[in-house]
């Protein structure tokens, strides 16, 4: 009797997940522990050997490039899908922006590295800003043209602004960064004549 192999198809779309699986579990790891966190409560979290993660990770500061990445990555993918989700764009640009500012705090985890002389990290700054403003220019512009914001709001302006305002978030816990955060987002809303 001959055993079936498995496609090449679904071996790629195996290693996608167990990949993403595996970011998912660093993300985490990198936010509570720091990027110094062992490599073994990682594979522990994710359910993997350590070996896998070397197997797609050589080093740690690939897995923290590959982290960044794939945060990066989310977050601008889910600025289309949810304006196509919500029948308000300033709705769609309040989601989204919660989930930057999630990926802030976890950024936040990885400034440590990022902030190093590692030539590894030097062009995460650019993938940031070449993903992450052209989905805030996109979401900014619907809400502005459906009339529901200011339209005199640079993306590169509102990010900066929810980034600063996400800087305290780690060191008093008295402050709430996302509150903040929430009332920059709904002074963009255009005044309605009552």
């Amino acid at each position: 009797m001959v055993e079936a192999t498995p496609s090449p198809t679904r071996k790629r779309a195996d290693a996608r997940r167990n990949a993403e699986t595996l970011l998912d579990a660093a993300a985490a790891a990198f936010v509570t522990g720091g990027v110094a966190v062992p490599v073994r409560e990682i594979a522990a979290v994710a359910g993997v050997g350590v070996g896998t993660i070397y197997r797609h990770f050589p080093t740690r500061a690939d897995l923290i490039v590959a982290v960044y990445r794939h945060q990066v990555d989310a977050c601008a993918a889910a600025g289309p899908e949810l304006l196509a989700r919500n029948e308000s764009a300033h709705d769609a640009l309040a989601l989204w922006i919660d989930l930057f500012v999630d990926f802030l705090v976890t950024k936040h985890g990885l400034a440590e590295a990022l902030q190093s002389t590692d030539p590894t990290f030097e062009a995460l700054h650019a993938y940031f800003l070449d993903n992450l403003v052209p989905v805030c220019a996109d979401i900014l512009d619907a809400a502005a043209r459906a009339g529901e914001i200011r339209s005199d709001v640079r993306p590169i302006d509102l990010m900066r602004a929810v980034g600063n305002l996400c800087i305290g978030a780690g060191s008093d816990t008295r402050y709430d960064a996302r509150r903040m955060v929430g009332v920059l987002v709904a002074g963009l809303r255009v005044q309605q004549s009552r």
